[in-house]
C-alpha cells in the first residue's frame, strides 16, 4: 500500500513538471513576436516595422524607434498600397470636403510692384566734337523738360570757324574737281559736329558764324547738364544727357517660384496712385540673369507707354502681368495639395469608399488653383479640407487606421 502510494505521488510530481513546461512554452511563443511575414494562421501578415516619423527605415521585428521616443508601427501586407482606410462617420466628424480634378485653359495672373525708370534705349547724348566753350547755356537746370529742336547752347569753336571758311571759299566752285573737294568741306562740318541750322545758313548767306547753337535731338528730360556759361569743354566732353520719355522701364521683383509665368513680350497692365482709375499698357522686356541671395526674387523689366507722360522716373506702380495662353491642364484647388517638404500629395476619394494617398507634381500656382503636371486625372474626387497634417504617407495611413478601428468615447 505504500509502494502504491509512492508511485502515485510520483506520477502526479511528473504531470505537473510536464504542465508547468508545457504552460512555459506556450508563454514564450505568445510573449515573443514572429519574424517578419511569419503570422499564425488567420492573423493579418506583417511585412515591416516602421517609425512613422521616419517611414523610409524598416525594421525586421518590433521594438523601441531609434529615431523617437515611440513603439515601431507594423505595416500590414494588407494596407501596402497607398490605400487608406476611414469609416464614414469619423469622415463626416472631420469635416472632410471632397472636390474635383478639372481640365481647364488655366491662364495664371500674377501682380507685383515695381518702380518707374527712364528707358535707357531713349537716352540721347549731345556730346562735344570739338574744343570750344559756352557763351550763353540755354538750358540752366537738370530735370528741365525739352522739345527737339529746342536750343540747348550758345557755343564758339575756333575749328568749326575755319571749316566753315574753307566750305565757304568752295560755294562757287564750278569745276568738277571743285565740286567734289566743295561737298568734302561740307562732309567735314557734319564730321566736326556742326549744327545743319547753321550749315544751311552758311550756304544761304554766304557769311560765316562764329558762335553755334546746340539744340535737342529728342523730346525728353535734360538728366545731365555738365557745363556752365563761360566754362570751356574739350573734345569728347558730354555736354547733355536727354532721356526720353515716351515710353519708361518699370522694374520689379519676382519671386524665383514664379519665373515661369513670366514670359518676354506678354502683356502686362500698370497702375498709378499718383493717376487713379488711369491704366497703362505695357509688356514684358526681359527677365533679367540675376537672383537675390537674400529674397529669392529675380528682377523684371517691363517696357509702359507713357505718351502722355503721366509716369515719371521714381513713381511705384502695380503691375498686374498677363496669363499665357495654354492648352487645357488639370487643376485642382490649392488647399488640397499637402507639401511635405520633400515632396506633394493629393488625397483621392475612392468611389468605394477609403482613400489613396497620390504622389503629385504641381506647377503653376494662382488665383487659389494648382495646375498638376503628373499623379492626377480628370474627375477624380479629391480632399479639400480635413487633411491629415502629416510628414509621409506611411504615417497618414497608420494615423487613419487608429482612428477608423478606434472603439468610441462614452
Amino acid at each position: 500500500m505504500n509502494q502504491l502510494h509512492v508511485k502515485l505521488v510520483a506520477a502526479a510530481i511528473a504531470i505537473l513538471i510536464v504542465g508547468a513546461a508545457g504552460g512555459y512554452w506556450m508563454a514564450r511563443q505568445q510573449s515573443e513576436p514572429a519574424p517578419a511575414g511569419v503570422t499564425p494562421q488567420g492573423a493579418r501578415k506583417v511585412l515591416y516595422w516602421h517609425d512613422p516619423m521616419v517611414p523610409n527605415a524598416r525594421f525586421d521585428k518590433p521594438g523601441k524607434s531609434p529615431f523617437m521616443d515611440m513603439p515601431l508601427v507594423p505595416v500590414y501586407a494588407d494596407e501596402a498600397g497607398a490605400a487608406v482606410p476611414l469609416d464614414p462617420v469619423v469622415s463626416q466628424n472631420l469635416g472632410i470636403r471632397l472636390g474635383t480634378v478639372e481640365k481647364i485653359v488655366f491662364q495664371p495672373k500674377l501682380a507685383a510692384v515695381g518702380s518707374v525708370a527712364f528707358d535707357e534705349r531713349l537716352l540721347e547724348v549731345v556730346p562735344a566734337r570739338v574744343d570750344g566753350y559756352v557763351t550763353r547755356l540755354r538750358v540752366k537746370a537738370p530735370l528741365q523738360r525739352v522739345h527737339r529742336g529746342e536750343a540747348l547752347a550758345d557755343i564758339v569753336a575756333p575749328v568749326w570757324l575755319e571749316a566753315q571758311e574753307e566750305y565757304l571759299a568752295l560755294l562757287d566752285a564750278q569745276s568738277d574737281r571743285g565740286v567734289a573737294i566743295r561737298d568734302a568741306a561740307r562732309r567735314r562740318l557734319t564730321v566736326l559736329g556742326v549744327p545743319e541750322a547753321v550749315i544751311r545758313a552758311l550756304e544761304k548767306e554766304h557769311k560765316t558764324n562764329a558762335s553755334a547753337t546746340l539744340t535737342a535731338p529728342i523730346d525728353g528730360v535734360v538728366t545731365e547738364l555738365a557745363v556752365r556759361e563761360g566754362i570751356a569743354f574739350a573734345a569728347g566732353t558730354v555736354l547733355f544727357r536727354i532721356n526720353g520719355l515716351r515710353t519708361v522701364w518699370v522694374n520689379a521683383q519676382i519671386p524665383e517660384a514664379q519665373v515661369s509665368m513670366i514670359t518676354p513680350g506678354s502683356a502686362v497692365t500698370a497702375h498709378a496712385t499718383a493717376w487713379p482709375g488711369a491704366q497703362f499698357k505695357g509688356t514684358v522686356a526681359a527677365l533679367l540673369p540675376e537672383v537675390d541671395p537674400q529674397t529669392r526674387t529675380l528682377p523684371v523689366r517691363v517696357v509702359v507707354d507713357n505718351a502722355e507722360t503721366k509716369l515719371a522716373p521714381g513713381m511705384f506702380v502695380s503691375l498686374e502681368f498677363a496669363g499665357q495662353d495654354e492648352r487645357e491642364q488639370l487643376v485642382v484647388p490649392s488647399e488640397a495639395v499637402i507639401v511635405t517638404g520633400e515632396r506633394s500629395v493629393v488625397i483621392v476619394a475612392r468611389e468605394g469608399g477609403g482613400f489613396d494617398v497620390a504622389e503629385v507634381t504641381v506647377g503653376a500656382d494662382a488665383q487659389g488653383k494648382s495646375v498638376i503636371l503628373s499623379g492626377l486625372a480628370a474627375g477624380q474626387k479629391i480632399v479639400l479640407s480635413g487633411q491629415f497634417l502629416i510628414d509621409s504617407e506611411a504615417s497618414l495611413k497608420s494615423t487613419v487606421s487608429r482612428m477608423s478601428t478606434a472603439e468610441p468615447q462614452p
